[in-house]
């Protein structure tokens, strides 16, 4: 039977509010193989998993986080009476539990991350993601053995020969845009391809039909192997 990875998008999103610690023991709780967290930096220049560039959306807060202070951002209600956490707290929660995706959603973060999982002597895998794929270059050069996944929204001209200009190990597609073809070329050029962000069991079954490797989804407990 093929192993075809689970990925908590946000932790489990659903129905827990994402990027909380209540989020990722969730995903956790449900088996998932990887956490998959959003990292920003607050004024004070502390990682914090946040998807958004505001905290409108997922805090009772305002204002862009990279102009609050982490006391700032621990003071807001993201759900359930929890703060946005550190990326600290999420690698501690993680730690011989899960894997970790890290999605680098701003530029100048990558050193930071890479230095915050191996100061903490996080022993799980770890994959660096991001659609900004300068920020992966940044990666390969504080760890040269990372794992990178290039992520693509709209898939470009030639995505393989794109992909590989950062040297991946693997590649991150919206599941509507995965086929077998694309699937088999990343393949066949050495790449783990996974998708994002599949929650419908139709999405997710076409997903693992195309032969992905592994999806990223908000309720991972819908994710069978093959």
């Amino acid at each position: 039977m093929r192993q075809v990875l689970r990925i908590g998008h946000r932790g489990a999103g659903a129905p827990a509010p994402e990027n909380p610690l209540a989020a990722i023991k969730k995903g956790i709780a449900l088996g998932v193989d990887f956490v998959e967290i959003d990292v920003r930096h607050t004024v004070d220049g502390v990682l914090v998993a946040l998807h958004d560039e505001t905290v409108n959306r997922t805090t009772n807060g305002k204002g862009r986080v990279d102009r609050l202070s982490l006391q700032d951002v621990e003071t807001l209600d993201a759900g359930n009476d929890e703060h946005s956490p550190t990326l600290e707290e999420v690698i501690k929660v993680a730690a011989g539990r899960a894997g970790l995706m890290l999605e680098l959603k701003v530029k100048g973060v990558a050193q930071q991350t890479v230095e915050a999982v191996r100061e903490a002597g996080f022993r799980d895998p770890v994959i660096y993601a991001s659609f900004l794929h300068d920020e992966l270059t940044d990666v390969r050069a504080v760890d040269p053995e990372a794992s990178l996944m290039v992520l693509f929204g709209r898939l470009p001209h030639a995505p393989v020969a794109r992909a590989m200009e950062y040297r991946p190990s693997h590649v991150g597609l919206r599941h509507d845009t995965a086929t077998r073809r694309f699937v088999d070329a990343f393949h066949h050029a050495g790449l783990l391809v996974f998708v994002y962000t599949a929650d419908r069991p139709s999405d997710i079954q076409h997903a693992l039909s195309v032969g992905v490797d592994g999806v990223i989804s908000n309720f991972p407990e819908r994710i069978g192997r093959q």
